[in-house]
């Protein structure tokens, strides 16, 4: 009897035992199911971050290109050093002459290649600021010397940008006073200038020209117009969904007294 019992005392002490071996495996399970839900938590915090991150880079670098690329693709900067005596003044409208460091051409979200006997005869006269057409871009503005001396002074247009060699095919007219000079990049094959234009000045420059002897209250009408001239030999395929950014600047240079 008193055998029974202790052998009774021994199973119930072994059950114990496993209940108490359960209990602490339980719990030890539940600890490693608590980790990975922290962890798994954590690493989709990190994650969560790393997007959020991604995605304002992504949405800056989206709104700096749109900028560079969007907001216009030819501007006209008023260039004065300070040490100059600021005697030029630029604006879009002679009536108005509401003066401006800096002009900007409307976007053409696309342009295909067109002759330039399409773009009309009187461009120059058409109207003050923008006026673009149908696959070209013009622009008319206006410069004034506001000083009570003769200057110089020199207008360039800058490349800032190409994509797909488009610079190949492009036109740059200028109108300065009515008088009209094309720009084109020379033929890639010959190296000449293309027919009845002046060749770019450089892989930077469309162009680089001194305005000299510019006297007080004389005021300087500019236009230029841009498109892509289907009649030159470089337009061809490869050049399809190119862009090109340019430009200009116009510097003042005072002569000095004798």
């Amino acid at each position: 009897m008193q055998e029974n019992q202790e052998n009774h005392s021994v199973d119930n002490l072994k059950k114990d035992n496993v209940e108490k071996g359960k209990k602490i495996s339980e719990k030890r399970e539940t600890r490693k199911k608590a980790k990975k839900i922290s962890d798994i938590g954590e690493r989709t915090k990190k994650l969560k971050n790393i997007l959020i991150i991604m995605l304002l880079f992504l949405l800056i670098l989206y709104f700096v290109l749109r900028i560079a690329y969007e907001t216009g693709r030819f501007t006209v900067v008023l260039d004065s050093s300070s040490d100059m005596k600021g005697a030029l003044v630029m604006y879009a409208n002679k009536n108005e002459k509401l003066t401006r460091r800096t002009l900007q051409a409307d976007v053409l979200d696309f342009m295909t290649n067109i002759s330039g006997d399409w773009i009309p005869e009187n461009i120059n006269d058409e109207a003050d600021g923008g006026h673009n057409g149908e696959n070209y871009i013009a622009y008319t503005f206006y410069i004034e010397n506001m000083a009570d001396e003769t200057i110089h002074y020199w207008y360039r247009i800058y490349i800032d940008d190409i994509v797909r060699n488009v610079d190949k095919a492009i036109r740059v007219a200028v109108y300065l006073n009515g008088e009209k000079t094309v720009y084109a990049k020379a033929n890639s094959r010959t190296s000449e200038p293309e027919k009845d234009t002046v060749a770019f000045k450089d892989e930077e420059n469309v162009m680089l020209v001194q305005r000299r002897d510019f006297k007080s209250k004389d005021v300087d009408k500019f236009t230029v117009v841009i498109w892509v001239e289907g009649d030159d030999p470089d337009c061809i395929d490869d050049l399809i969904g190119g862009e090109m950014k340019m430009h200009m600047t116009i510097t003042e240079e005072h002569i000095k007294q004798e």
